[in-house]
């Protein structure tokens, strides 16, 4: 059996390492460039990966690797890393210390260990399969929350839901109990912290959401996509995590009543 505890303890010390790579251009002069997609990426995302990449190759060199800034290799294996090297660029292009890094650990597709790393706040959040997630090394859990109207939500960017999204958040807005803006890959942590009950997004790719699949279930709560489906590699990127599973069963009903109403 694959020795997941082992795992983890090699995501902490590629963390480590990526954090101070990432500390070292944090708030200082940066040259940034715009992919195809126009979003921003830097020496620090690029240097980052590469790192991590030739760690996982020297530590694990049959599994197969999904990144953001260097592709996918071997994605055909059992096991395979997933890496985004700085979740939130553009927090981290203007300053803001909401940025991480992110790592998840495939099996047979399916996430079995996932770490949001914020190396400016110094919080890293871990989950592996059969396990608690942790904030630096404490328990953490979700919160109770059942009901859309007592939630507090997430979601990065309002601007993402265009054309037959745009419903999904204005149910959000009017149906929540709070809404708050921004965050990335943190709304996920502090949802597995309990401090917000939802987080509701779109637009994602694979390094996005899949090292934040074990965090949630870990804390105890649930995440799949708008359908209700297993988050994996060929995920449509609509994703919705919840607290507790009345929660989320909750939003997957509105957001099916969303989509019967276009649909008629």
């Amino acid at each position: 059996m694959f020795d997941l505890p082992q795992a983890l303890a090699f995501a902490n010390a590629s963390a480590d390492e990526a954090g101070q790579l990432a500390l070292k251009h944090f708030r200082k002069a940066l040259s940034v460039e715009h992919k195809v997609d126009d979003s921003p990426v830097t020496i620090a995302d690029r240097s980052i990966e590469t790192m991590l990449r030739a760690r996982i190759a020297e530590a694990y060199p049959d599994h197969g690797i999904f990144g953001e800034e260097h592709g996918v290799e071997n994605l055909d294996r059992k096991h395979v890393w997933v890496v985004d090297p700085i979740d939130g660029t553009k927090s981290f292009v203007t300053g803001h210390p909401l940025f991480g890094g992110l790592m998840a650990l495939l099996e047979d597709g399916a996430p079995k260990l996932g770490q949001i790393d914020m190396p400016a706040i110094g919080e890293r959040w871990c989950g592996i399969e059969g396990q608690q997630t942790t904030l630096n090394g404490a328990p953490v859990q979700t919160s109770d929350c059942r009901e859309l109207s007592q939630a507090f939500a997430y979601t990065t960017d309002p601007m993402l839901f265009t054309g037959s999204r745009a419903p999904a958040f204005e149910m959000l807005r009017e149906g929540c109990r709070l809404l708050r803006f921004g965050g990335d890959c943190y709304n996920y942590a502090l949802l597995a912290s309990g401090h917000c009950d939802l987080v509701l997004e779109c637009g994602l790719e694979p390094y996005d959401y899949l090292p934040v699949v074990q965090v949630i279930r870990g804390a105890g709560g649930v995440i799949t996509d708008w359908n209700g489906n297993p988050l994996g590699t060929g995920s449509s990127g609509e994703v919705l995590a919840s607290a507790t599973p009345e929660l989320h069963a909750q939003m997957l009903d509105e957001l099916a009543r969303l989509r019967a109403t276009e649909a008629a």
